[in-house]
């Protein structure tokens, strides 16, 4: 007998797919008959493999946060297809294009309303309650890699992020690698795809030797073995950050355009959160350094860094 379908959309990045974990968990439970299949990148199927959540990944992608244009779907319709991608229309007018015979989105007629404000773990438990599903923000943790950390016990600094607007200026990371290893301790750099002369600069600004710089993005096993072996992780609002937190990684996050009352860590004392918000709020997606950023300093990193727990 042919499993009914279920039919998920969340076709963004790295830290999106891990802020959406405990929403597909709750999928799971609510729906433990059904084969979960997840519309999103082809490159976060070992994520989405490791959720231990999802039976299948179906490749589909679209330039920056865009819907993707279609969803390469075979066989009968979805039994149920749940729009987890966004609040308009185009996430769920091509999930409504495939025919589900049920269809849940916040663009829905049915659906519950949308919080701007709301803090993305939240917001898709809260809109699975409103279905009746019950769903927990907390349920965010990842199991511990199989392999061995490549940097054991070092502090990772990931300078990158999906925009400009979200990056702070290497060479206030590089002070803050100089002072960490003045200290005695291990500094690591990683960058994703595209982000190779970033962390060059920053490895060269910081006198790093080329055994603790990882460019070009590293394969997602490897970073999570890097992650969750790490002594801290120090990076601006990206999928990093997020890793960090899904391995209990003590984190230092700085926030700029976004509040971290919508993307950031759960309240602990292994997380630290910096923000210096403005009268405005800033671009996510700018093409500069938002002014919110540029108002921490390397002192308040290094700061946060000591605030941590042993």
């Amino acid at each position: 007998m042919t499993r009914p379908r279920l039919l998920v959309l969340r076709a963004l990045g790295l830290g999106d797919l891990l802020a959406g974990v405990p929403a597909l968990r709750a999928l799971r439970s609510g729906f433990p008959g059904h084969e979960l299949i997840l519309a999103a990148p082809a490159a976060l199927r070992p994520l989405a493999d490791a959720t231990g959540a999802v039976d299948r990944l179906l490749p589909a992608a679209a330039p920056g946060r865009a819907v993707p244009r279609d969803i390469d779907w075979t066989g009968p319709p979805p039994d149920l297809a749940v729009d987890l991608h966004g609040n308009g229309p185009p996430s769920r007018d091509v999930l409504k294009a495939l025919h589900p015979r049920r269809l849940w989105a916040f663009a829905g007629p049915d659906g519950p309303p949308w919080w701007a404000e709301e803090h993305e773990r939240d917001r898709w438990c809260r809109f699975l309650e409103f279905h009746g599903v019950p769903a927990d923000p907390a349920d965010l943790r990842l199991p511990a890699p199989p392999g061995p950390s490549p940097a054991p016990d070092a502090v990772v600094l990931h300078p990158g992020a999906g925009a400009p607007s979200r990056c702070w200026p290497v060479e206030r990371y590089a002070a803050v690698a100089a002072a960490l290893r003045e200290r005695g301790l291990r500094v690591v750099v990683t960058g994703g795809e595209g982000e190779e002369d970033l962390v060059a600069r920053l490895a060269k600004a910081a006198r790093l030797p080329d055994t603790d710089t990882f460019g070009g993005g590293l394969p997602f096993a490897r970073l999570s073995a890097l992650v969750a072996g790490a002594r801290a992780v120090i990076s601006g609002d990206t999928g990093i950050a997020h890793l960090a937190v899904a391995h209990a990684t003590r984190t230092v996050t700085l926030f700029g355009p976004v509040a971290p009352s919508r993307w950031g860590p759960p309240d602990d004392p292994r997380h630290q959160v910096l923000w210096r918000p403005g009268p405005e709020e800033g671009d996510p997606h700018g093409r500069r350094t938002d002014p919110a950023l540029l108002r921490i300093t390397p002192d308040d990193v290094l700061r946060a860094h000591d605030r941590l727990p042993s």
